[in-house]
């Protein structure tokens, strides 16, 4: 009897550390392909970046394990991973914001969404599912998305605010932008000072469209400036 006791122990410590390294080798995993996404969200400048991706990833993978430690065999393992799906959706709204008739982040919102099931696969110790599903949304934010900026070519709102000495050129001005047939005008205000008129207005054009006016207020008007630039590359 004193002879298996020791016996138990060195098993017991042996399972002990096998289950350490399981969830540290899980949790690096998950940290590892969130920090992938993320690198790729930060270099584009979007609200979840490098460290926010990486977190929701990582600590999706925890909580899936700690589901599944806690409940124990015989038990409902699930019950705080399905927790997972509605606090994810919670942060994912945070993300959307709504801006002179655009909708903006719904891109962002998806890749925090799609983030946290990879976190969960990594957690449950699907490996290369999480690492191909990583994979599969890098392709579709880089390639596809280089495809969208390229190919299919969006419109989207930007406001501008433009002083001139002379009113006659700012009609101009808005009489051009009404006649392009890739934009749009909304929203045009002029405000009469005591030299000179000012005219603010919002265009719905694509890129192009933007890019000749921003040319011509440079060369034309002195004072311009854009007063907020929803571009479709917000995404």
């Amino acid at each position: 009897m004193h002879d298996t006791l020791p016996f138990l122990d060195k098993l017991l410590q042996a399972s002990t550390a096998s289950t350490s390294a399981t969830v540290l080798a899980r949790l690096i995993v998950a940290a590892v392909l969130g920090g992938a996404i993320g690198l790729e969200r930060e270099m584009k400048h979007r609200p979840a970046g490098l460290r926010t991706n990486m977190f929701m990833c990582f600590g999706s993978a925890l909580f899936t394990m700690l589901s599944a430690m806690l409940a124990g065999s015989g038990q409902d393992q699930t019950r705080i991973a399905a927790q997972i799906i509605a606090g994810i959706g919670f942060i994912g709204a945070g993300s959307i914001l709504r801006s002179r008739g655009a909708v903006h982040g719904v891109t962002t919102a998806a890749t925090v969404f799609v983030v946290a099931a990879i976190g969960m696969c990594a957690g449950a110790g699907l490996m290369i599912p999480a690492a191909l599903a990583t994979m599969l949304v890098l392709f579709g934010l880089l390639i596809l998305g280089i495809l969208e900026q390229h190919v299919f070519v969006r419109r989207y709102p930007a406001a501008y605010m433009v002083d001139a000495g002379d009113a006659s050129h700012l009609h101009e001005l808005m009489d051009e932008a009404r006649v392009e047939k890739h934009g749009k005008l909304l929203d045009v205000k002029l405000t009469r000072q005591e030299s000179t008129t000012r005219m603010e207005f919002t265009l719905e054009a694509d890129p192009g469209t933007h890019d000749k006016l921003l040319k011509k207020l440079h060369k034309e008007f002195d004072t311009h400036k854009i007063i907020s630039f929803a571009s479709s590359e917000q995404e």
